[in-house]
């Protein structure tokens, strides 16, 4: 005779003054901001919205907002935001800072971007920002670019907009986070990086949230400030069709990557949150 399952806990959601609450907001703005610069580059497509939450009686509750824009600049483009609460599958809640601590729940916000281009001149790129808290909070985040035709130029000022928000943040940041950004972003099976680099953090706590606060918000308008440029700057130029195969074949290795080794998509996996939103750095069409 089996065993029956277990109850699961119903968590309630954070107090009116808990943090989380001010990054869902921050977001939730930059996700709509992100949207609308997009959306110029489009005639006509624009982003589709969707809401997801889960069902009564699940283990994770609050919800998420996914957009997502297929168009003639944008093959495909995925910015998403959500604020969760809940508890993590115990398989998972050791493989998390504070987990064990908190009884196995959480609460978490934040915001992901990735973005394939139709023309193979114009860069791929991801875009993260989140605030986790078990029995303590943290940030965590970051911004890479992943080229198949590489542009010193688009590489240069890319890296420089980042290290503006590091470098007000904290002078030695900027080469810790770039240099975690590149250890990060790489395939050992490949031997090889992911792209051309960015930065990368995670478990942010200094111990004064407001200074931490406003690094994360400064790494994503960094991004919404250079980004666009550099869409604007190659999304003209001439391709054919081997170009279109090698952006494919370099598509592959965004794949292998997402699904082996990436935080966020392994953190969707452990909370059972919507599988279209931790999935949507998936291109659309790829080869190997």
């Amino acid at each position: 005779m089996s065993s029956p399952t277990p109850a699961i806990a119903v968590v309630p959601p954070p107090p009116e003054g808990d943090f989380s609450w001010r990054m869902a907001a921050y977001v939730r703005d930059l996700q709509s901001r992100i949207c609308a610069a997009f959306e110029a580059f489009e005639p006509t497509t624009r982003f589709e919205q969707r809401s997801w939450s889960k069902p009564e009686g699940h283990r994770l509750h609050g919800g998420g907002d996914s957009r997502l824009l297929r168009g003639q600049v944008f093959e495909k483009v995925g910015v998403n935001v959500s604020h969760v609460w809940g508890s993590f599958d115990p398989r998972y809640a050791a493989q998390v800072p504070g987990a064990a601590e908190s009884g196995g729940q959480f609460v978490a916000t934040g915001i992901s971007l990735v973005a394939h281009m139709v023309n193979p001149h114009v860069p791929a790129v991801h875009m993260n920002v989140r605030y986790l808290k078990t029995s303590r909070g943290w940030f965590g985040g970051g911004s890479d670019l992943t080229p198949t035709f590489v542009y010193d130029e688009d590489t240069r000022d890319f890296h420089a907009a980042l290290k503006a928000p590091c470098e007000a943040y904290r002078k030695d940041s900027y080469q810790e986070y770039a240099e975690w950004c590149d250890r990060y972003f790489y395939l050992p099976h490949r031997k090889e990086r992911r792209g051309v680099g960015g930065i990368f953090f995670d478990e942010l706590s200094s111990g004064d949230l407001e200074a931490d606060f406003t690094f994360v918000k400064g790494v994503g308008e960094a991004f919404l400030a250079i980004y666009p440029k550099l869409v604007e700057r190659r999304r003209g130029i001439p391709y054919d069709e081997a170009a279109r195969e090698r952006l494919l074949l370099k598509r592959g290795r965004y794949v292998e990557f997402n699904l082996v080794y990436d935080r966020g998509t392994r953190f969707g996996f452990a909370t059972d949150a919507d599988p279209e939103a931790y999935l949507m750095s998936l291109p659309p069409i790829v080869k190997w």
